[in-house]
C-alpha cells in the first residue's frame, strides 16, 4: 500500500479522526472560554475553559454574572457596566473590552472578551454569547514595546536638549556648564562626568576634577589609564564592572574604591579628524552599557567635539583680538602732582570682533594733563588700526603744545587723510591740577559726568560737534573748546557707550543710571572706578573704555 501511494503523490492522506477539532478544544487550547448569558432570567453559563479565565472552580460558579465581583475590582466593574449598558442601549451587535481580574493568589490578569448582543424583532437585547481570554502575555509584550518606545523617545530627547543647549556654547567653560548642569548627561543615569581636554601631549581635567582618583586629574597620554586610552585608540571604551575596569586597569585598584566607582565610559572627542580630548561617565554601581546606550553616549560625544572645537577656536581668536586691543592702549597711567586718574577697559564678552574704544593719558607742559577718550566706528581689526594710529597723532599733537581745538582738528584732518571710510568719536579734556582749569572739546562722543566733592552728580554741559574724520564738505569742521573748573575733590568720568548700552535701554535710561551709579559709588577713585565698570548688567556685547580724572 505504501508503495502504491509514493507512486500516487496526488492522492490524499487519511485526514486524522477528530478532524476538525471541535471549537471547544480549540478555544481551551488558547486559554479561551466561552459564555451564554441569558439577559431575561439573568443566568450565565461559563464553559470550564472560560472558568479558568477566571480561576474559579465549578461549584464556586452560581450562574450569577454578580457572582464575578468577587473577580473584578470595583472600579473594573464599574467601568464594564457603563460599557455593557452602552453598548446594550445603543442598538450595537456586539462589544469587546480589556479588563483586569484578581487571582485566587492575589495576581492581578489581563483578560478580554468579545461578545456578540442577539436582540429580538423589536429590537430588545435578549442574549448575549461571547469569549472571555487570558490577555496576560499579549498585553505584557505591549508594554515591554512601550516601554522600549518611551525609552527611545528618552534618548533621543537627551541628545536633542543637549545639543540644543550645547549648540550656543562660545567658551569651554559654557560647555561644561551644560555637561554638569541638569541638561547634561546626569539625564542617563550617570554619577559624575569628567571632562579632559588635550594640551600639550597631556590631558586637563577641566570638569569633575574632584570625582576620580588624584592620578586621573592630569595624565600624560602615553600613560596606561583609561582616558588616555580611549584618546590614544581613538575608540571609546566601555568598563561595566569594577572587576571588568581592574582586569584592564590595576593600578587604579585604591582610588576605584575610595571614589566608589564601579563601571565607566571613556569616550574620546573627535572633530575634523582631531582629538580634542575625552569624556568620561562614570557609575557607582556596575552597569551593562546596551547597544542603544553606547549609541546614545558615542552620538553625544561626537557633539560634544564639534561644540568644544568651536569653543576652542573662538576663545584663541578671541584672546588674540583681545590681546591685541590692549597692546593698542597705554601700559601704564603717569603720575599727575595735584591730581588722581584711574582707567578701566573691558572688552566684548560675547562674539571675537574687537572694537575700537581707547583712551590716553598726556602730559603736558607746565604741569598739566590731557585725558582722551574715544570710539571708532566698526568691530573688526581694521578698527583697532584706525584706534592705534589716531591715538599716536593725538598724543604727538598735545604733546606739542597745541591748544585743545587744534588738536581735535588736526586728528581729524589726519583720520581723513588714512583713505579709511571710518570715523571716530572723540572727547578731549585738559586740566591744570594747579588752577582747576579744565578746559573740553567733544567731538559726536557722549557728554562726560562731573561727581562734586559733596557727592552731587551730573552731567556736564558740553557743546558738541561731528566725529573726527567726517568730511563736511564745506570747509574744515571746528571743533570749539569748553572752559569749566574742577574744584578740589571732584572727578570727572570719561566713558564710552558700552558702558550705558543695554538690551531695551534708551539712552537717556542708560544716563540716567550712570549718574546714579556715579553719585553713589565709593569715595575712593579706584574703588570707584571699579564699580562704574561693572554696572553694566547683562551680556557684554560691545567693549567699553572709561577714564577718571579727580583733581586733589
Amino acid at each position: 500500500m505504501s508503495e502504491k501511494r509514493r507512486n500516487r503523490p496526488n492522492e490524499p492522506e487519511a485526514l486524522p479522526e477528530d478532524w476538525p477539532v471541535h471549537p471547544d478544544t480549540s478555544l481551551a487550547l488558547n486559554r479561551m472560554g466561552s459564555f451564554d448569558w441569558d439577559l431575561d432570567h439573568d443566568v450565565m453559563h461559563l464553559d470550564e475553559a472560560a472558568l479558568g479565565v477566571f480561576d474559579l472552580r465549578a461549584d464556586e460558579w452560581d450562574s450569577r454574572p454578580a457572582s464575578l465581583a468577587s473577580r473584578v475590582s470595583p472600579a473594573e466593574g464599574d467601568r464594564l457596566e457603563a460599557m455593557l449598558r452602552r453598548a446594550v442601549g445603543d442598538g450595537s451587535n456586539g462589544y469587546g473590552a480589556y479588563f483586569r481580574i484578581r487571582r485566587r493568589d492575589g495576581e492581578s490578569q489581563w483578560t478580554h472578551t468579545q461578545a456578540h448582543i442577539e436582540r429580538d424583532t423589536d429590537g430588545h437585547a435578549r442574549r448575549i454569547i461571547g469569549i472571555v481570554r487570558d490577555a496576560t502575555a499579549e498585553l505584557s509584550h505591549a508594554v515591554e514595546r512601550k516601554a522600549v518606545a518611551i525609552e527611545r523617545r528618552k534618548q533621543t530627547g537627551i541628545v536633542e536638549e543637549t545639543t540644543r543647549a550645547i549648540a550656543n556654547a562660545r567658551t569651554v567653560e559654557d560647555v561644561t556648564d551644560v555637561l554638569a548642569g541638569p541638561e547634561g548627561l546626569r539625564l542617563i543615569g550617570a554619577g559624575t562626568v569628567r571632562l579632559g581636554l588635550v594640551e600639550s601631549g597631556h590631558l586637563r581635567v577641566v570638569l569633575g576634577a574632584r570625582a576620580a582618583p588624584p592620578e586621573l586629574e592630569f595624565q600624560r597620554l602615553e600613560d596606561d589609564l583609561p582616558m588616555s586610552r580611549a584618546v590614544r585608540d581613538r575608540t571609546p571604551l566601555f568598563l561595566s564592572s569594577r572587576e571588568e575596569f581592574l582586569a584592564h586597569f590595576p593600578d587604579l585598584r585604591e582610588g576605584l574604591s575610595a571614589y566608589g566607582l564601579h563601571a565607566a565610559a571613556y569616550l574620546p572627542l573627535i572633530a575634523q579628524g582631531v582629538a580634542l580630548g575625552a569624556l568620561g561617565v562614570f557609575f557607582h554601581e556596575n552597569h551593562a552599557f546596551p547597544a542603544e546606550e553606547r549609541n546614545l553616549l558615542v552620538a553625544l560625544s561626537s557633539t560634544i567635539a564639534q561644540s568644544l572645537q568651536r569653543a576652542v577656536l573662538f576663545e584663541q581668536e578671541h584672546d588674540l583680538a583681545e590681546n591685541l586691543q590692549r597692546a593698542m592702549l597705554p601700559r601704564e597711567v603717569p603720575e599727575v602732582p595735584g591730581a588722581r586718574i584711574a582707567v578701566r577697559y573691558r572688552s566684548a564678552g560675547l562674539g571675537r570682533d574687537i572694537g575700537g574704544d581707547w583712551y590716553d593719558v598726556i602730559p603736558l607742559p607746565g604741569g598739566r594733563v590731557a585725558t582722551v577718550i574715544g570710539d571708532v566706528e566698526g568691530h573688526d581689526t581694521h578698527a583697532t588700526a584706525v584706534m592705534g594710529q589716531l591715538r599716536i597723532v593725538l598724543r604727538a599733537y598735545a604733546s606739542e603744545g597745541h591748544p585743545a581745538g587744534t588738536v581735535m582738528a588736526r586728528a581729524s584732518a589726519f583720520l581723513r587723510g588714512l583713505d579709511t571710510d571710518r570715523f571716530a568719536t572723540c572727547l578731549y579734556a585738559e586740566l591744570n591740577p594747579k588752577t582747576g582749569r579744565l578746559r573740553l572739546v567733544r567731538a559726536g562722543h557722549l557728554a562726560p559726568a562731573l561727581r562734586s566733592a559733596d557727592g552731587d552728580c551730573a552731567l556736564l554741559p558740553v557743546p558738541g560737534t561731528v566725529p573726527l574724520g567726517v568730511d563736511t564738505g564745506f570747509r574744515e569742521p571746528e571743533y570749539p573748546v569748553t572752559d569749566s573748573l574742577l574744584a578740589r575733590g571732584d572727578t570727572l568720568l570719561m566713558y564710552t557707550d558700552g558702558l550705558i548700552e543695554q538690551p531695551g535701554w534708551d539712552l537717556d535710561e542708560g544716563m540716567r543710571r550712570l549718574t546714579s551709579e556715579l553719585r553713589a559709588g565709593p569715595g575712593d577713585l579706584e574703588e570707584l572706578a571699579d564699580h562704574m565698570s561693572e554696572i553694566h548688567q547683562g551680556p557684554e556685547e560691545d567693549d567699553m573704555a572709561l577714564v577718571m580724572l579727580r583733581r586733589l
